[in-house]
């Protein structure tokens, strides 16, 4: 039974399994988005914060977490689609909360909703969320030192 499970974890990792053209090689996409981190094309806390998430809520419902990691569009979903610059929070805790809610909803979807992909659906309704992030969560502006209190 354990060799089944790495050969499946081989298969997903690789891309030797049946999926939509582009989700299927969770490797390829790995270093896509290492190589987009390291030219900082991206802000690391959606990806690392969306991944991390969706390991956490897997382990949690007690669902195989490595299973759930490397199989449908969660790693394209993390790396490319929920960094897209029109529709993630400008700021880091925007985009903290932005990674931390996608995840949250991919588990609710692939556990307990009607279909066994969550990933697009979750974006989608954290992306429609995105401008009340950014309503609450605003930065400071440069050189805001706060009130000053008379003596």
């Amino acid at each position: 039974y354990q060799f089944d499970k790495i050969d499946m974890y081989k298969n997903l990792l690789f891309g030797n399994t049946a999926g939509s053209l582009g989700e299927t090689s969770a490797l390829l996409i790995i270093i896509g988005g290492i190589i987009l981190l390291a030219f900082r094309i991206i802000d690391w806390r959606i990806p690392v914060l969306y991944l991390g998430t969706v390991a956490l809520g897997s382990f949690l419902v007690g669902e195989d977490v490595i299973f759930q990691l490397l199989a449908g569009g969660l790693m394209i979903g993390a790396f490319f689609m929920a960094t897209d610059y029109g529709t993630s929070p400008v700021t880091g805790n925007g985009r903290i909360i932005f990674g931390v809610g996608v995840g949250i909803l991919t588990i609710l979807f692939r556990n307990f909703g009607p279909m066994p992909e969550g990933v697009c659906f979750s974006i989608l309704i954290m992306n429609a969320l995105t401008p009340l992030i950014d309503k609450y969560i605003k930065p400071r502006p440069f050189g805001y030192q706060g009130k000053k209190k008379n003596a």
